[in-house]
């Protein structure tokens, strides 16, 4: 794959290495960073092939469009959560377009992992730089803790003249609220598509979360609300159907293995018990209860 030799053959400058866990018998965990450098060479190879699929997912060509995200995806660093994400939330769309339900369903579950991930990396990165700064009774030095690695900030357009760091942190999270947006849209729309009560269920929770982002488009919020409107009684008669096919597996166990005493599982009736909710078994040795 182009570029992929690349990524593995270069070696990162830093090197972390995580002490093993006392009450398991996995090998120590190494987390890699390239150089600034070789990072923003990696990123820009990676831009390049999304480029291409992009060019790729506008003239329709689905399956090509896959296989150079896939590229771009193999090229980025991996701690780049971001930059991942956005391909991943791109693959669904594709995958989308295909009628690939669970593929669409999986690669926007990527992104949508990858985007908690690079949030809880970043809030801790924040709450350290918090207690270092209250700690901290030295004069101000002016340098600031990197939220963004060096190597995305470069590839990242110029920031005008006057620029802050808050404003492009602000910036930065508002690009990581609009692909998680996308990616979450992406996944409802495709659990709605596969059906199944689980399926159902999920794609209510998605959109009930996108129901209270504000950052969706008058269409986009549109499609929520029909869905909210729409799911539910999708979801319940889902339910009942597996619920319903569940029931009946069991009762065709429950006859094979009462044949032999010459009963079945009509000699027994579940009664519901109306002022607590509970239920009881009767038995009826005629089977009429």
């Amino acid at each position: 794959m182009p570029g992929s030799s690349r990524a593995k053959d270069t070696k990162p400058n830093q090197t972390n290495l995580q002490p093993k866990d006392q009450d398991t018998d996995d090998e120590p965990v190494i987390s890699e960073r390239f150089t600034p450098e070789e990072e923003t060479n990696l990123l820009g190879e990676s831009n390049d092939k999304k480029s291409e699929a992009n060019t790729l997912f506008s003239s329709a060509k689905y399956e090509n469009a896959i296989t150079k995200y896939e590229e771009a995806t193999s090229i980025c660093p991996h701690y780049l959560n971001y930059e991942l994400a956005v391909l991943k939330s791109n693959i669904a769309a594709c995958h989308l377009k295909l009628d690939q339900w669970k593929e669409a369903i999986k690669s926007a579950t990527d992104a949508i992992d990858g985007l908690d991930r690079l949030g809880k990396a970043e809030a801790s990165q924040e709450q350290n730089l918090e207690e270092k700064n209250k700690n901290n009774n030295t004069e101000d030095d002016g340098v600031e803790e990197e939220i963004v690695s060096s190597g995305a900030q470069r590839s990242a357009p110029a920031e005008k003249e006057g620029g802050s760091a808050e404003v492009m942190r602000r910036k930065r999270q508002e690009d990581i609220l609009r692909i998680r947006a996308k990616a979450l849209m992406r996944r409802a729309r495709a659990r709605s598509e596969l059906g199944g009560w689980s399926n159902l269920a999920g794609a209510e929770e998605d959109y009930k979360i996108l129901s209270t982002m504000t950052n969706l488009s008058y269409a986009d919020r549109k499609i929520v609300q029909a869905q909210l409107k729409i799911l539910p009684p999708r979801t319940k008669a889902a339910q009942e159907k597996e619920m319903s096919e569940m029931w009946g597996k069991l009762k065709d166990l429950g006859n094979g293995m009462l044949k032999p005493f010459g009963l079945s599982t009509d000699n027994f009736q579940m009664v519901k018990d109306e002022k607590t909710g509970g239920y009881s078994m009767n038995f009826s040795q005629n089977g009429t209860g």
